[in-house]
């Protein structure tokens, strides 16, 4: 009997996308593996060759070629003639002397890398519930761990202090006298808004140890006399008057209800013609992307009990509220900033 040839399709795709996908999961590992091992402030010194970098590293030269032509792939470090050195991306964020350094969030993925696990991740989606502090909720544990809440802060701001420098000179603030920075945490938007508008003062509300750690910033850019803090439950405590209220990545840490919630809060609060400012980073409006902003939301299911937005879902969550002249402004790389004001 003569065996039957069985029909095999060939793919109608290639497998770029599926190693795209992949490939980087273990790309992205070794860029943390330069960052801990210093290898950027040692090219911030001057360029080296690859044995340079391996001794001074005290790492063979095998290793350290593939952790270096990962970092070249992503156009944190160049070379040319047999020197590598940091780009501008590398020089802007990966460097402690740059006042957009990214390091505190990169710190706290090293420190709790196994929060971010397939188990942990597995187990979060199971259960529809945050498990990066095992059995206890995120800010109960900071407001009762001064040490975690005040490293929690400082890994936020290593994330916030780049668009906080870039937004204010997009977004006219001049008819504004007082910003509320509603879950502030290390005052990074209020600091980068007072800067670009000298009549501006600023409150940063938060809980009280990420009061004390926003206080070191604050006074690191001389703004004491500008810039103050509040210690209070936003939920629960009466906000400070002002006619700005800012919340920074505080929508997507609660179901879409407890937002709604807030900007309710911010309508009572607010005088007529005051501002509400959301920030976040915003899928598109059919929210099937961009992979990025898809990706940034995953450890909503590990950290919190929020999710992400588009910028239509706040908008109806500002409207809804009472806000009119309700809008959305892209300010800087995958950051928006979702306005409306209070009518008069």
């Amino acid at each position: 009997m003569t065996q039957q040839n069985l029909a095999v399709s060939k793919p109608r795709v290639d497998d770029t996308k599926i190693w795209d996908i992949v490939a980087p999961l273990l790309g992205h590992q070794a860029m943390l593996v330069a960052y801990n091992l210093k290898m950027f402030p040692l090219l911030d010194q001057k360029p080296l060759t690859l044995s340079d970098i391996a001794e001074a590293l005290n790492l063979a030269p095998r290793p350290t070629e593939a952790i270096l032509n990962v970092c070249v792939a992503m156009e944190l470090i160049q070379v040319e003639n047999g020197l590598y050195s940091l780009t501008p991306l590398a020089e802007d964020y990966l460097l402690e002397r740059s006042p957009s350094y990214f390091g505190g969030f990169l710190d706290l993925v090293i420190n709790n890398y196994s929060a971010y696990s397939y188990e942990t991740l597995k187990e979060s989606v199971l259960t529809d519930s945050p498990r990066a502090y095992g059995d206890s909720e995120v800010f109960p544990t900071h407001e009762e761990q001064v040490a975690l809440a005040q490293g929690f802060t400082h890994a936020m701001h290593g994330h916030s202090m780049a668009p906080a420098l870039v937004w204010p000179s997009m977004i006219d603030l001049t008819d504004h006298n007082l910003m509320l920075d509603i879950g502030g945490g290390s005052g990074a938007h209020a600091i980068g808004a007072t800067m670009q508008f000298p009549n501006l003062q600023a409150i940063v509300l938060d809980m009280l140890p990420v009061c004390d750690a926003a206080q070191t910033y604050i006074d690191q850019y001389n703004l004491s006399d500008r810039v103050s803090t509040h210690a209070a439950d936003m939920w629960a405590d009466d906000f400070p008057k002002a006619d700005l209220h800012l919340y920074s990545l505080i929508f997507h840490d609660w179901p879409p209800e407890k937002g709604a919630e807030l900007a309710q809060k911010s309508f009572a609060s607010l005088p007529s013609g005051g501002r509400i400012m959301v920030q976040e980073m915003l899928y598109n409006d059919q929210k099937t992307g961009p992979l990025t902003v898809a990706s940034y939301n995953v450890p909503m299911l590990l950290w919190m009990k929020g999710q992400g937005f588009s910028g239509p879902e706040l908008e109806n969550i500002l409207r809804d509220a009472g806000f009119v002249d309700v809008e959305t402004k892209p300010t800087f790389g995958y950051w928006s900033i979702v306005m409306g004001r209070k009518p008069s």
